[in-house]
């Protein structure tokens, strides 16, 4: 273990700067968002005032006169046609009407005589024109299944489960297609995904055991096939050290391999420690005391309790955060000052530990591990990029906006934190000429936002709730005392 992290310590410093640099050079679509919320966060104004007076009434238990005066000062969204287009789920036939009921009629006699054309061709006619009766969905899945179309059927789940994520029936399928294909991390993030965002449902204790075995029979496939790479990246490991001379600012695969066999905790710990030896961090107790304490009230809704949630605060002035397999947190300081308030911070943090609570970053060493066909030598910055620096997929960020939303809404902050920070990271975006460094990982567009928008308005819930905008103004003015940081 000790020799794993020297060799880890050792490159880090060559390959950290590298790796880092790689979050600045990406060119993602710039966003053209104009402002559709304008809320004068500047301590002082009016507006600050009359917020820091309604975060003292909630706080104090007085939620009807909070609520009136973030009134106030946050502006409604504006109306979204796609809010309104989401049709309320049905699962009685008797609810369907005119060509519905004959699709419905036509596809279960096609599946009860086993006739393919009988039954595909009006049941997906049916799931395209009426997606709000869920048997639809649960039939065609099962019909592709059976007929071996298995990549189909998670597509249907995926357009299914993106327009109804909290039914219960649609996860059910979602669970059993991507157990049936093998993806078994898949399937215990639906799964521990719906546990976590319906605690009080019957069967989340169910969800939760799915979700923990799928994700052992993950382990187990994984430790398999690592293992496996491990004997032969031994046998290769000799020919690379004479042919490389494993140079600064590289890694021997054989070691990655090691450490991912560890798991995602010991993993992420080890390159945890490896960042903290080699970034310049924030020790000052009342700034990390309080970036911990929202962290830890956002991970204590997530669902992964084998984890050791730490968050740590790094002395850089760039808007940055990254979150390591297993839980382990970075926030820059250039992240507490360019947000407004303690719930877009709260935001910020839900979002990345989410993506810590899905195995989001863990997947994508151990597929790019995998996939590297050893590659014999992995470079250091290609490994840093993996972990902190390449743009999640589109499915994986609606899942940590989904996840972070709905853990945002239930620790009692403003359920907007997150789409006020895109507003703001957009606004940074037009006004600098250049992204902030945390949208070269995690992409933002007026889509984001929108659709941000559109999740608060369809769960309902609640923007009118604290923000937190005297505390965080009061650590961003010791942030200023203490590592001196300068506005742009």
């Amino acid at each position: 273990m000790k020799r794993i992290q020297h060799i880890l310590w050792g490159i880090l410093g060559a390959g950290l700067f590298t790796g880092l640099n790689l979050l600045t050079t990406f060119t993602p679509a710039l966003s053209t968002l104009s402002q559709t919320q304008e809320i004068a966060f500047e301590p002082g104004s009016s507006a600050f005032q009359k917020l820091v007076e309604a975060d003292r009434l909630y706080l104090q238990g007085q939620i009807a006169a909070a609520e009136q005066l973030y009134r106030e000062v946050k502006r409604p969204f504006p109306e979204h046609s796609g809010a309104s287009e989401i049709r309320e789920a049905i699962v009685d036939e008797s609810q369907l009407t005119g060509a519905a009921k004959v699709y419905w009629r036509e596809a279960q006699a096609g599946w009860e005589q086993d006739l393919e054309t009988r039954l595909f061709v009006p049941l997906e006619k049916l799931v395209a024109d009426y997606p709000e009766f869920i048997p639809g969905h649960v039939l065609l899945v099962k019909a592709l299944l059976k007929y071996d179309r298995g990549d189909e059927a998670i597509a249907v789940m995926e357009r299914a489960t993106s327009l109804y994520p909290d039914n219960q029936a649609l996860i059910e399928a979602e669970v059993e297609v991507l157990q049936a294909q093998e993806k078994w991390l898949e399937a215990s993030i639906a799964a521990r995904q719906f546990a976590v965002l319906n605690p009080d449902h019957p069967q989340a204790d169910e969800y939760k055991a799915i979700a923990d075995e799928s994700l052992g029979r993950y382990r187990s496939k994984i430790k398999r096939k690592l293992i496996g790479q491990t004997i032969l990246s031994g046998v290769l490991s000799v020919g690379d050290l004479v042919l490389t001379g494993n140079a600064s600012g590289t890694i021997p695969a054989l070691q990655v391999t090691m450490m991912l066999l560890q798991g995602e905790s010991s993993f992420g710990g080890q390159f945890a420690e490896a960042f903290r030896q080699q970034l310049p961090m924030v020790e000052d107790p009342q700034i990390v005391n309080y970036v911990d304490e929202v962290g830890q009230k956002m991970a204590r809704l997530m669902g992964r309790d084998e984890f050791e949630y730490e968050f740590y605060v790094v002395d850089d002035d760039n808007l940055n955060a990254f979150a390591l397999p297993g839980g382990k947190v970075f926030v820059n300081t250039g992240a507490l000052m360019q947000t407004n308030s303690e719930a877009e911070l709260a935001g910020l943090l839900g979002h990345e530990v989410a993506h810590a609570v899905l195995s989001h970053g863990y997947q994508r060493v151990v597929q790019g591990t995998l996939l590297s066909n050893l590659n014999r030598v992995v470079p250091m910055g290609d490994l840093i990029a993996a972990l902190i620096g390449r743009a999640y997929s589109r499915q994986n960020e609606r899942q940590a906006d989904i996840l972070g939303s709905r853990v945002l809404a239930n620790s009692n902050y403003a359920a907007d934190g997150l789409r006020n920070l895109m507003v703001t990271f957009s606004e940074l975006d037009e006004e600098r000429g250049r992204p902030p460094t945390w949208l070269s990982s995690h992409p933002a567009s007026s889509d984001r936002v929108t659709y941000l928008e559109e999740l608060i308005q369809k769960n309902r819930y609640n923007r009118y709730a604290y923000e937190g905008v005297e505390r965080h103004a009061q650590i961003q003015a010791r942030v200023r005392d203490v590592v001196g940081y300068e506005e742009e």
